[in-house]
């Protein structure tokens, strides 16, 4: 099962106060970035937050789950968790924070 663009437009209108946050479609499912770091996928229209040392602060409200079979565990966002704002954003934020900058990709 794929994710719908509705899911995926949704969050991105959630997320809208961050700024610099982007999805990408993968494979049928997209990628989530802020800032250009990947904080999060969308899987089966579930959100699932890359796991980070803000991870902590998000436990009792989320469960760890893999996004699709053989990955590794991430945090699965429960729907009443997308739906408010305030705590998607913080979410999100926290864990683009917490996260390295990406790797310079090297030219061709």
């Amino acid at each position: 099962m794929s994710t719908q663009k509705s899911t995926v437009d949704f969050l991105l209108s959630q997320l809208e106060g961050l700024g610099d946050v982007t999805a990408r479609a993968m494979f049928g499912e997209y990628a989530l970035y802020c800032d250009g770091k990947l904080v999060a996928l969308i899987a089966d229209d579930h959100l699932y937050i890359k796991p980070s040392s803000a991870s902590s602060e998000f436990e009792r409200e989320c469960e760890y789950a893999p996004p699709y079979p053989g990955a590794k565990d991430s945090l699965c966002v429960p729907e009443e968790k997308c739906k408010d704002r305030e705590w998607l954003e913080e979410a999100i934020r926290r864990t683009a924070e917490a996260l390295p900058a990406p790797k310079p990709k090297k030219a061709r």
